[in-house]
């Protein structure tokens, strides 16, 4: 009977307590909101006057764009570490200023050109189900079980952007990153050349293009001898009885076989003067999109982030003095 009244003022001492202590929290919160208020009242000038610095000068800074110039370029089988050691170097004489070389290779107006870097264009399909009428199925398989192979002991995304697996994709995308347009004929044509001037890899692409004018002149050929056979065999077709099911059977087989045979050739051909077409040169330059517009990062966004970054700044050098100020002071009590 005696423990009741006791737990009653107990609670009423807590309760008290917490809404004593809730209602400093809010008289604190008050101030701090107020005391913000004044600081930035008191310092409304010089925060006015660094806003506008800071627009001023982010729009000047974004009137001086960047640009991106995207070439596709596809090498030739076997040459993709070539291609990547090409730009490697380049890039390297472009941040060593080494005129000599620069000049040597052709590209005018270098000063332009802020970086050069190159990557692959991930194709996992076209990698794994090369689908050209020259590409052999145990090729494709063989892609295949590597990919699986590979992704069975890591993540398959990591797989995929593996710098293992992405050189054998068939396009790349060389980005040339530049501080104003630029002209093709002064640069992108001169790295183009710069790329295809290995004597032992130009002296590759002409036997192989050689191999392969030779293989459409034989297949043109083969057409017209199985288109002979045909013509032939229809005719035996039609001078035999029709009554004979065994001649007229074993006739339209050869027919099939011819066909089919015929088909194939015609693929063979069509494939072979795509190729013709991608090997004009070693590194062969599939498209080319110059001069866009880089909006990365905070390219053309100063004039946004600039104002703020300076307010900020003031307030926190501010702050930072008067809080060292007072703690000079109560260290001297």
């Amino acid at each position: 009977m005696s423990t009741t009244p006791q737990n009653n003022d107990n609670q009423e001492i807590d309760l008290s307590q917490i809404s004593n202590g809730i209602g400093k929290l809010y008289e604190k919160i008050l101030t701090s909101i107020f005391n913000v208020i004044q600081f930035i009242k008191n310092r409304i000038i010089w925060l006015g006057l660094l806003f506008i610095l800071g627009a001023g000068l982010g729009f000047y800074l974004d009137s001086e764009r960047v640009y991106d110039s995207q070439i596709i370029v596809s090498p030739a089988g076997g040459g993709v570490d070539y291609l990547y050691s090409k730009i490697d170097l380049l890039s390297s004489k472009l941040v060593e200023n080494d005129q000599a070389f620069i000049k040597g290779i052709g590209i005018k107006n270098s000063s332009q050109i802020q970086s050069i870097k190159i990557e692959p264009i991930i194709d996992l399909y076209n990698f794994v189900n090369n689908n050209t009428a020259i590409a052999s199925n145990a090729q494709n398989t063989q892609n295949f079980e590597v990919i699986k192979l590979l992704a069975e002991s890591n993540d398959i995304n990591s797989v995929i952007k593996d710098e293992l697996t992405s050189k054998n994709y068939p396009y790349h995308s060389l980005v040339i990153t530049s501080k104003d347009k630029i002209s093709q004929d002064e640069i992108i044509k001169p790295i183009l050349k710069y790329l295809n001037t290995d004597d032992y890899l130009n002296q590759i692409t002409k036997i192989t293009k050689e191999n392969i004018l030779i293989q459409l002149e034989k297949n043109k050929n083969e057409i017209v001898q199985v288109d002979s056979l045909i013509n032939t065999i229809s005719r035996n077709i039609g001078k035999n009885d029709k009554g004979s099911n065994l001649i007229y059977n074993n006739e339209n087989n050869q027919l099939t076989g011819l066909f089919d045979l015929k088909n194939r050739l015609v693929g063979e051909i069509a494939s072979g003067k795509i190729q013709l077409v991608k090997i004009d040169t070693f590194i062969k330059d599939v498209s080319i999109t110059p001069n866009v517009i880089n909006s990365k990062g905070l390219n053309g966004k100063l004039k946004l982030v600039l104002p703020f970054l300076f307010c900020f700044m003031f307030i926190f050098i501010s702050v930072f003095i008067s809080f060292y100020r007072n703690q000079a002071a109560k260290q001297k009590l």
